[in-house]
Order: C-alpha cells, then sequence, then structure tokens
C-alpha cells in the first residue's frame, strides 16, 4: 500500500482558533481524522505531519522522494501556509526530488491579500486545491488517487 504524505507548515496547528472566519471551527486533529477516513477510502496509508519550520518541511520533502524512488509514495499533499508565498527553497525540494505534489490552501488565496496571490509552490506542483475549506483535503486525496 502506497502512502501519502500529508505535509501541514507554519500555524496550521491554531486550526480551530486562528481566523475561524477564514479557516473554520475544525483542529488539525479534526483535520487528521478527516484525512485519515480520505485515505482508507482510497486505499492509501496516511502520514499526516505538521511544523512550523521551513526546514523541517524541506527535510520532509527530502524525505518524500526517497520513499518515490522506493515506489512507496502515491505523493505528498503541501499546506505550507505563508511559506507558500516566500520559500523558493520548497519549490527546489518539490522540483529536486521529482515526487507527485498536491498544493493545497484551505481559504481561496486568490481573494485574499494580494501578497497571497503569488505562490512558489504552484509551479512546482501536479495541482493546486484551493477554497474548499478542510475538506478540500479529502478532496486532494481523490484527486491524488486519480493520478495514480
Amino acid at each position: 500500500m502506497k502512502t501519502a504524505l500529508i505535509l501541514n507548515g507554519p500555524n496550521l496547528n491554531l486550526l480551530g482558533t486562528r481566523e475561524p472566519a477564514v479557516y473554520g471551527s475544525q483542529t488539525l486533529a479534526d483535520v487528521e481524522k478527516l484525512c485519515e477516513r480520505a485515505c482508507t477510502a482510497n486505499g492509501f496509508a496516511l502520514d499526516f505531519r505538521q511544523t512550523n519550520h521551513e526546514g523541517t518541511l524541506v527535510d520532509w520533502l527530502h524525505e518524500a522522494g526517497k520513499l518515490h524512488a522506493k515506489g512507496k509514495l502515491a505523493g505528498v499533499i503541501l499546506n505550507a501556509g505563508a511559506y507558500t508565498h516566500t520559500s523558493v527553497a520548497l519549490h527546489d525540494a518539490i522540483k529536486g526530488t521529482g515526487i507527485t505534489l498536491i498544493e493545497l490552501h484551505i481559504s481561496n488565496v486568490h481573494a485574499r491579500e494580494e501578497f497571497r496571490h503569488h505562490s512558489y509552490i504552484s509551479p512546482a506542483a501536479k495541482a493546486v486545491m484551493a477554497g474548499f475549506g478542510v475538506n478540500g483535503y479529502a478532496l486532494a486525496v481523490a484527486g491524488l488517487a486519480g493520478m495514480q
């Protein structure tokens, strides 16, 4: 069984309390449960992680590349949070590993502040999911299954 690696970046540990009008009231633990159900339904094992540190995300993407090379990884779903708009390092890690990656945003970043309209991740991603709330995670898992 292949693994879906779901990576969450900075401030996503604050889900449920951070700007609930934008991000909803569900917690990151709730999102993990949603992802577990979606992965089970699509025949994937789940590896779900969160960090506030850019370098940790880069290390996890490198790890994903090794799993991909061994045929053990279905792909990565990455909610990079604010690093989406600032991190060339994440872009380079995605490109350098050759992984299948779906960029995910809970909110519609294009309907928000201008600085959120640019993504360094998108050019390296296979697909982008935005604006579906936390349900976007389940949709992204189904999308990843369709890419297999």
